[in-house]
């Protein structure tokens, strides 16, 4: 059964998962998503794994979002930084809560730029993090060590708002920093489709 918390920190659901050597999933939704987002997604790319979901906490409008940004693309880095080590200190007390080890980020959009965020920046959080249209989150990235940790990144080459630039300097920052990266250019836009899917199942299923 799922359950959906509200407390002093994220409202979240948090669904307990039937297979103990899954590594949990921490879903994290796009802007105007929500804590029930991802979750059909989450069962379905990792059957039986555990799975935190919390809601933003900034608004845009009425459209949920985990940070600030001051345009399209353009972040209001100083709230990133505040809202990833939130963010971070949610995950370690659902951890204790829950009994967790570290999860892996599911992110799409401007949950996966957060998750990428939180791996430079706390990177003792996350067991690995998989980022589904991601941007770069910093433009001077934290010096961060993520010797071993996977990633994987997958990118819509025809995607309007990350450009095969911005995507593939993301890859290569994560990587610099030791992470186990694999990046992926669909021919897609921003939104997700079968490929993607597969493509997580896939990789997920290996972690």
């Amino acid at each position: 059964m799922a359950a959906t918390t509200a407390d002093t920190d994220f409202i979240h659901v948090f669904e307990p998962g039937s297979d103990p050597a899954r590594r949990p999933l921490l879903l994290l939704h796009g802007t105007g998503g929500d804590e029930s987002d991802l979750l059909s997604l989450g069962r379905t790319v990792a059957p039986g794994a555990s799975l935190l979901s919390p809601r933003g906490k900034v608004l845009e409008g009425s459209a949920p979002r985990f940070f600030r940004r001051l345009a399209e693309g353009v972040f209001d880095e100083a709230d990133l930084k505040r809202r990833a080590d939130e963010l971070a200190g949610f995950v370690m007390s659902a951890r204790e809560r829950y009994g967790l080890p570290a999860p892996i980020a599911l992110g799409f959009s401007n949950g996966a730029n957060i998750a990428a965020a939180m791996l430079m920046q706390r990177p003792e959080i996350l067991g690995g993090a998989a980022l589904l249209r991601a941007m770069v989150p910093f433009a001077e990235p934290p010096r961060a060590n993520l010797a071993g940790k996977p990633v994987l990144i997958l990118s819509g080459a025809l995607d309007p708002i990350v450009s095969k630039a911005n995507a593939e300097a993301l890859a290569r920052q994560l990587g610099e920093s030791g992470a186990a990266v694999e990046h992926r250019v669909l021919p897609a836009g921003h939104g997700l489709g079968q490929t993607d899917i597969g493509l997580l199942k896939d990789w997920l299923a290996r972690r």
